[in-house]
């Protein structure tokens, strides 16, 4: 039985207590078509040390993103806020689990001077879920927003938040700092909740979503699932069909890589092919933007596709 230890923190406990116990998962071969650069460029590590002298955590490590040499070479880190540990236990995650600490009232700022020193045009916030926090850390996620648009402010913001269940009036929180983008995501089919995201509620995620849109129309919203958990390709259609119905505008689809033995297994490796379709399909179905690609991720060429999109919006406006 493998025991998945806390090797980012240099900690010998358990990453993920709550699966210590599960049984072991085969992990399988990746294809030719996933294989990615090993990180260690000068820009990097440039980036790496900003990281590390703002006491940050970034996604790009705790969720082991296969990205993370290409983006931290462009100086594109995604931010994780309001810690290291998340409150939530889903199957598919490498983000440590268990109970937070508290709220950081300085890492706001700390985030601001990060953002700045690096020079992002555009950037990305996420966070751990802090099911603990009264308003799930909305009003965190409202002054890290603050504290960027003071230094920074032709920078445009991204946020991914969590679902906000059963927090009433985080969402309005967070809308009202108005960034540029929220994106929520799916991250799989319904049928496949109770199992991979079993903390979630599908339909809840999909109102969210829609009420950004009701609480202020001008913000981009977003979402994103993951292929490769054993969904059927109609059941993708639906998600794809749902979202619309909420008027979400960005749709990312990427390849499931399973982190550890612990983990939800991989049940099968799409096909660029099959990106390539769902991809298609999607613009059909009225997004304005899509990523269907094995290695797509939330953050993943955030700033270009921020670019596409207010393009995207013109055009369509043009044609009306």
């Amino acid at each position: 039985m493998a025991v998945v230890l806390d090797l980012l923190r240099n900690d010998q406990r358990p990453r993920h207590p709550e699966k210590a116990h599960r049984p072991d998962q085969p992990i399988l071969r990746k294809p030719d078509w996933i294989r990615v650069k090993a990180p260690g460029s000068p820009k990097w590590a440039e980036t790496n040390a900003i990281v590390r002298e703002n006491k940050l955590v970034t996604v790009c490590e705790e969720a082991g993103c296969p990205n993370i040499g290409e983006c931290w070479e462009k100086k594109h880190a995604t931010f994780m806020i309001m810690g290291d540990t998340c409150t939530r236990a889903c199957a598919f995650c490498n983000v440590r689990t268990g109970m937070p600490d508290a709220l950081d009232a300085a890492e706001p700022t700390r985030v601001a001077e990060a953002v700045a020193k690096l020079g992002l045009h555009h950037v990305v916030i996420t966070s751990v879920d802090r099911d603990d926090l009264a308003d799930g850390g909305a009003a965190h996620f409202a002054a890290v927003i603050g504290a960027i648009r003071r230094l920074s402010p032709a920078t445009t913001i991204e946020i991914l938040t969590p679902d906000f269940l059963r927090k009433d009036g985080a969402l309005e929180v967070v809308v009202a700092a108005r960034p540029d983008v929220f994106n929520h995501n799916l991250e799989t089919v319904p049928s496949k909740y109770l199992k991979v995201r079993p903390g979630a509620r599908y339909f809840h995620s999909i109102r969210l979503l829609q009420r950004v849109k009701e609480l202020d129309p001008t913000i981009f919203t977003k979402s994103g699932i993951m292929v490769g958990l054993g969904e059927e390709r109609n059941e993708v259609l639906q998600l794809m069909d749902d979202l619309r119905s909420a008027e979400v505008d960005f749709l990312t689809i990427g390849q499931y890589l399973q982190p550890t033995k612990k983990h939800h297994p991989v049940l099968s490796f799409v096909t660029p092919d099959a990106f390539k379709a769902y991809e298609t399909t999607a613009y059909a179905k009225g997004f304005l933007l899509v990523s269907a690609t094995p290695l797509t991720r939330s953050s993943h060429h955030a700033g270009e596709d921020f670019a596409r999109l207010k393009q995207a919006r013109l055009d369509r406006l043009g044609t009306v």
